[in-house]
């Protein structure tokens, strides 16, 4: 990669937005609202913004390797507090993908070094569903699987969270687990039961 050429190409984005719109950067400084936070991976395939056909202004974004939602995390709980609490985001997307590495790093028994306290949480995530991913005998269906599994925790993770009982009470917050299929370009929404598994855990995590 040549660096010179991204700043050639932020020249020329520059002069497309302005010929669009010549107060594109003038509106873009005044402040954002956006009506969504989305949690996603931080593999170089999947942009956030493009992949759901939004522009700037339009998504608060945190990624991370598997896209994972922890509670010792200052970083993702500080975005999630930012993005509730005070940009009053009304939905919260966790988002995956097939093919993650960091996913199938987590199934792996190897010494990954640093990375072993992070892929733990997915390594938990297999733990919880070990018999139903160790039944699926293709390889690739099983990392797959596990996806959408560990975006499934991940949720969970976040309803139990203060910020997002609150604002589920306040407002309706919506908390959605979605798949994004590199094989296809195609999202996929889990169709989590948000309120089932609230209700569920409230009697331990209810804190809203």
């Amino acid at each position: 990669m040549d660096y010179k050429q991204i700043f050639e190409n932020n020249a020329e984005w520059i002069k497309d937005k302005l010929n669009t719109d010549k107060n594109y950067f003038e509106e873009l400084g005044k402040g954002q609202s956006p009506e969504m936070l989305y949690i996603g991976c931080s593999d170089s395939r999947v942009t956030a913004e493009e992949l759901m056909g939004l522009a700037p202004g339009e998504v608060f974004v945190h990624r991370n390797i598997a896209n994972v939602v922890s509670n010792i995390d200052l970083n993702a709980m500080s975005v999630i507090e930012y993005a509730v609490n005070h940009l009053k985001v009304n939905h919260v997307v966790v988002c995956g993908h097939t093919s993650c590495g960091g996913v199938k790093a987590a199934m792996q028994a190897v010494d990954l070094g640093l990375l072993n306290p992070w892929l733990r949480n997915i390594r938990d995530v297999y733990r919880l569903h070990k018999d139903e991913l160790n039944a699926i005998t293709c390889e690739e269906e099983r990392y797959d699987r596990l996806v959408e599994l560990n975006v499934q925790e991940q949720c969970v993770n976040l309803i139990k969270t203060a910020a997002v009982q609150k604002a589920y009470n306040e407002r309706g917050l919506k908390v959605y687990g979605w798949v994004f299929d590199l094989h296809s370009g195609k999202l996929v929404d889990l169709h989590i039961d948000f309120k089932g598994i609230l209700d569920n855990i409230k009697e331990i995590y209810n804190l809203g």
